[in-house]
């Protein structure tokens, strides 16, 4: 069964850091490029970051000196880790299955784009 599973969210005070995880299972998560996405209540879904097959990644602007992905296809995981968390970082943050190895189109959670979602971790910054 292809699933994604999100792990590693949490309640954390501004300026602090979390490491989300993004477990595959069921397909070789190697072979894709993977996307984190963000939804606050009230709010559209938006792309956090992307990483290609080979290892090569985007960032939306809000977060890209902050936020690092990485993937360990060893371990058919990939990875968000953030630091300097604020307030507004507040989200549920979901991976997503490129359809492709490379980060194409990887900003908007269309399905023509993504075919497989994870549930979603919530990550929750205090101020």
């Amino acid at each position: 069964q292809v699933q994604l599973v999100e792990s590693g969210g949490g309640l954390v005070q501004t300026g602090g850091s979390l490491r989300l995880s993004c477990a595959a299972s069921g397909f070789i998560l190697g072979n894709y490029a993977i996307a984190w996405f963000r939804q606050a209540p009230g709010k559209e879904r938006e792309g956090v970051g992307c990483i290609s097959r080979d290892g090569s990644s985007n960032y939306e602007d809000s977060v890209k000196d902050r936020f690092t992905m990485s993937r360990d296809n060893s371990k058919n995981t990939v990875y968000l880790q953030m630091h300097s968390l604020q307030p507004e970082d507040t989200a549920v943050y979901y991976c997503a299955r490129n359809t492709y190895s490379i980060c194409l189109n990887w900003g908007s959670p269309v399905d023509a784009t993504y075919d497989q979602w994870g549930q979603g971790t919530q990550v929750t910054v205090s101020s």
